[in-house]
């Protein structure tokens, strides 16, 4: 909205500082600090209106210390999460970017599902809420309609690199017509449809996936949104679904996602900047760098939340917020063509995602073998997710939050890393 405003104050009434709202690192830092303020300030209000409306957690008896002081603590703070990276979003960013419309509609999508998960647990006393297969075709939805627009939507697109012999080309063409200034381009001037990606630890780190289709010919092109869109799909439900599971002691979700958030605003940020792009020599795909903004308010959010959020919380983000910000996560780092670093980045989700996973599988191999009892005594992790685990090991939760935050730092450090380190 401010972009448009003073854009047109900038052209026809050359008003004084309007020209500053051009620049994407100003609106990002404006985005920010709105974002802050809507969280810290505006939440406080949100936090007591939901405690006088008596919308508390309701704790399951899992037995860890502490856990019944949380018991009422108010829940579907969420909102506050979705708030504070809407509005600022709307006010700052360029509404008619196709990548900023996409993240703004994946996390009004994924934070109505959450919502009423959230709603039937409050109100209508559900502890078990919304059923795990509504919240999976929901997810399956948004990651069908991100994958579809990303391979057919026109302003999708990459621009390659100038190969060695085209720029010759232009360093003679600079010497037959004598222009000392003409200067040779980096990347093509014609963008292309593409459904190339980033590869980790690869020399030459593009990734098509079309490739898996090779075997039919000049076809594998044309349906090549057959493995996209499926890998969309699987992305943003995984790690929406991680995002869930980390938001299980206070603060863990929140604090883990505005560093996963910082990482993918300086990808974001280098993708869309043809010297940087450049000089890294990655992948350049234009108005990426307008994700900056939407990502500052998103990192804005997280960090405001915290204030409410750190131990001990004084509300909760529920389902509202952890199953929004997981699938922001996964649709920002697929539109900037970084999904395969998702392991990486992501890896605190990863880990407590595959936790569950194997205590669950662990158990039922061993009731298989041994039986019911054997089973439950003999249990892969003392409790699943794994922050439960040390929990029950006698770690304090802050602690635990703290040491996972660390390692969310030395993996996001790695995610850039990776950038060079091929």
């Amino acid at each position: 909205m401010f972009y448009y405003l003073f854009h047109y104050l900038d052209q026809h009434f050359n008003f004084p500082g309007a020209g500053v709202f051009q620049y994407i690192s100003f609106r990002a830092a404006l985005a920010l600090l709105t974002s802050l303020i809507i969280s810290m300030v505006f939440g406080k209000r949100i936090i007591n209106y939901i405690r006088k409306k008596q919308i508390g957690e309701t704790i399951r008896e899992l037995g860890l210390e502490g856990q019944n002081e949380k018991a009422g603590t108010p829940t579907m703070g969420g909102l506050i999460i979705l708030a504070a990276i809407i509005i600022p979003t709307l006010l700052f960013a360029k509404i008619h970017n196709v990548y900023i419309v996409l993240m703004l509609i994946s996390t009004v999508w994924l934070g109505c599902i959450g919502f009423l998960d959230d709603y039937i647990k409050v109100f209508k006393k559900n502890k078990e809420g919304l059923q795990g297969k509504f919240k999976v075709v929901g997810q399956i939805g948004i990651g069908l309609l991100v994958g579809a627009v990303f391979y057919f939507h026109p302003d999708v697109v990459i621009k390659e690199r100038v190969t060695a012999n085209q720029q010759s080309a232009y360093s003679f063409d600079d010497a037959i017509s004598g222009n000392k200034n003409l200067t040779i381009p980096k990347y093509s001037s014609t963008p292309i449809k593409t459904i190339k990606t980033t590869i980790p630890f690869v020399k030459n780190n593009e990734f098509d996936y079309a490739k898996v289709l090779s075997f039919m010919g000049d076809n594998a092109q044309k349906y090549g949104w057959l493995i996209f869109i499926p890998i969309v799909i699987l992305i943003v439900t995984a790690v929406s679904n991680g995002a869930n599971i980390t938001d299980g002691i206070d603060g863990l979700a929140a604090g883990t996602s505005a560093i996963i958030g910082t990482t993918l605003g300086i990808l974001a940020y280098v993708s869309g900047n043809t010297v940087f792009a450049d000089y890294l020599n990655i992948m350049y795909i234009p108005n990426t760098g307008e994700l900056v903004v939407f990502m500052a308010a998103f990192v804005g959010a997280c960090v405001g939340f915290l204030w409410y959020n750190a131990f001990p919380a004084q509300v909760f983000m529920g389902d509202t917020g952890s199953l929004a910000i997981g699938g922001i996560i996964a649709v920002f780092a697929i539109a900037i063509r970084k999904e395969l670093l998702i392991p990486i980045l992501c890896g605190v989700f990863l880990v407590e995602n595959v936790s569950v996973i194997l205590q669950v599988y662990y158990f039922k191999y061993q009731k298989k073998k041994h039986g019911l009892e054997f089973a439950k005594a003999n249990r892969l992790f003392k409790m699943a997710p794994l922050h439960h685990h040390y929990q029950k090991s006698g770690f304090h939760e802050s602690k635990i939050v703290m040491r996972f935050f660390i390692i969310g730092i030395m993996l996001a450090a790695l995610t850039i890393v990776t950038l060079k380190l091929r």
